[in-house]
């Protein structure tokens, strides 16, 4: 087995990348066809979700396969290969099956425990079975990693570890509420008619909403799935279907709007957003940052700069990592060098003693540079001493203005984003996207389940390589067996030219000790070596096989064509 995969998700790469180096429907085909017709690779496959795009192949050499897997994600996603790399990750052979079955169970999603996953793994093996490029061993191990999944949900809790991303958004919008407290009578916008959005349209009809309208670029689509909704046995929603171009009136009526489609542009603009707000309240929907503005002004106070201001011109630092330091902090002071290591600070104290002085008189007893350049090197001695430098002074009181309640809940599942990012700015809307999804998730808690979904998983793998490992010996077990049948009807025709007066019982006789004979040598050592050969390190055990016996390596070779065969011919998803 020479499995590998090559491959971003959420864990290694920004949503940003992740978002620019998705794959359409007909980028994965085409990536499938032209992975399988490079030269190391003899199976593919392609797992591309929202939150990851991964490509599995059976490889000959590990460098050369790692290297045209690469290029090749890279061809297809428009990413170029230099920017792509740093965010790409390998696993092999052993390794790429524990990560797929974790993918498979859950572990690896953004949500823990999420189950919408294995669909996408069985959609996944469907495509490269259709078009003929997962073989033996991708068919094993992407039905065995059903099967983990499967096991996973049944034998432990690991649902209540987490929730499908499209729970788990909506109590995102909810802000803590719950969900059906929080949903009920609400008017409901779904975009899209997908797996995707037909899951958060039954989620909102099971939570309580009024009213759900689907939108979708395929009318009949949308039909299709308002009228699963309203003869749902467990709602009683009322839902219709709109084609696309009535998006923006809709939007006005609605309250939530979640949508999930496979755009490659924009489906709503901040433009849009904000027509629709104002549509719905009357009222002007401007951004948080001039709200704060006023009310600062109001306040009759004026901020101090921030990171990016005139005060940092020839500063030799990139300072827009303390972008985000409250207002009442110095870009010279002690909130922008906290964690900096000692190098940077000596490099930052050298700006401030020829740069613009910051007033410490009150703090020092003097001013002008030398006092900042001296405070700035006694910090990075610190910094030296403790390794990063603490904050020294608590930040100077500012106007905390409030967030308006929002009128508009927008829920983006999509990738590329549906939603405009700058609706996150939007006052009276609140935005959950992928990204800020990740980032709510990135500290969920760990249930007790999913230390037993890990141990499930290492056994899983543990077992599948010591079944692909006899695997692996088995033709050479058979094609031995073969030679040995060969070699008895040999000595048999040899044995009825010298005796030709033999009769048919004492010819049967003969035949049938000699057999016994061949098979009792051969069944310890066939029956031992498949057991040496399912252990680690136990591969070496067929090309030993082959060079004791003497073994046609054409013969072999056959043997593993005609198994394959069999197994394409009863292949099918679990």
């Amino acid at each position: 087995m020479s499995l590998l995969v090559v491959g971003l998700s959420h864990r290694s790469a920004p949503v940003s990348v992740l978002e620019r180096a998705s794959l359409s429907t007909g980028a994965q085909l085409k990536l499938l066809q032209d992975t399988v017709a490079a030269e190391p690779a003899a199976e593919a496959a392609v797992l591309a979700t929202c939150n990851r795009i991964e490509l599995y192949a059976d490889v000959d050499k590990f460098h050369a396969g790692v290297a045209e897997l690469s290029t090749l994600l890279a061809q297809h996603s428009g990413v170029g290969l230099e920017e792509l790399t740093p965010y790409l990750y390998v696993h092999y052979e052993d390794r790429a099956v524990h990560h797929l079955f974790s993918v498979a169970c859950g572990l690896d999603s953004m949500v823990v425990g999420e189950g919408q996953i294995l669909g996408q793994i069985k959609d996944s093996l469907a495509r490269a079975q259709d078009l003929h490029t997962a073989g033996r061993l991708l068919n094993d191990l992407f039905q065995q990693a059903l099967r983990v999944g499967k096991r996973a949900h049944s034998e432990t809790g690991i649902d209540r570890a987490g929730q499908s991303l499209v729970t788990f958004g909506l109590e995102q919008l909810s802000a803590g509420a719950e969900v059906q407290q929080w949903a009920r009578g609400k008017r409901a916008l779904v975009i899209g008619a997908g797996s995707m959005s037909s899951l958060a349209a039954a989620t909102l009809a099971r939570a309580g909403v009024a009213e759900i309208v689907v939108a979708n670029r395929t009318f009949e689509r949308a039909e299709r799935l308002a009228e699963i909704l309203s003869e749902g046995d467990d709602t009683d929603v009322l839902a219709r279907a709109v084609p696309m171009d009535s998006v923006p009136g809709e939007l006005t009526r609605a309250d939530v709007a979640v949508s999930c489609t496979g755009a490659t542009g924009l489906v709503l603009t901040a433009d849009a957003v904000v027509a629709s707000v104002e549509g719905r309240t009357g009222a002007p929907a401007v951004a948080d940052t001039a709200v704060r503005e006023t009310a600062v002004r109001e306040a009759g106070e004026t901020p101090l700069p921030g990171a990016g201001s005139a005060a940092d011109e020839n500063c030799p630092l990139d300072l827009s990592s303390v972008s985000s330091v409250p207002s009442g902090f110095s870009v010279m002071g002690e909130a922008a060098v906290a964690g900096m290591d000692a190098a940077t600070l000596e490099q930052h104290g050298a700006w401030a003693a020829g740069g613009t002085a910051v007033d410490r008189t009150r703090e020092t007893g003097r001013s002008g540079p030398e006092a900042d350049s001296e405070l700035i090197g006694a910090l990075a001695a610190t910094a030296t001493r403790v390794g990063r430098i603490p904050e020294r002074r608590r930040p100077e009181p500012v106007v905390e203005v409030p967030r308006p309640e929002p009128v508009l809940f927008l829920l983006d599942l999509a990738m590329p984003r549906d939603v405009d990012a700058a609706v996150h700015r939007l006052a009276g809307v609140r935005l959950v996207d992928i990204e800020s999804l990740a980032d709510a998730s990135a500290d969920a808690p760990m249930a007790a389940d999913v230390d037993m979904v890990r141990r499930i998983v290492a056994d899983e793998v543990a077992a599948f390589g010591a079944a692909q490992r006899a695997a692996h010996i088995t033709p050479t077990v058979v094609a031995l067996r073969s030679m040995a049948a060969d070699v008895v009807a040999g000595e048999i025709a040899r044995l009825e030219g010298r005796l030709p007066g033999l009769d048919d019982k004492h010819r049967a006789e003969i035949t049938q000790t000699v057999k016994r004979v061949v098979d009792k040598l051969l069944h310890a050592p066939t029956v031992r070596v498949k057991q040496l050969a399912a252990e680690p390190g136990g591969a070496g055990y067929a090309d030993a096989l082959r060079t004791l016996f003497d073994l046609d390596q054409e013969t072999v070779a056959s043997v593993s064509r005609a198994e394959n065969s069999t197994t394409e011919k009863n292949r099918g998803p679990a």
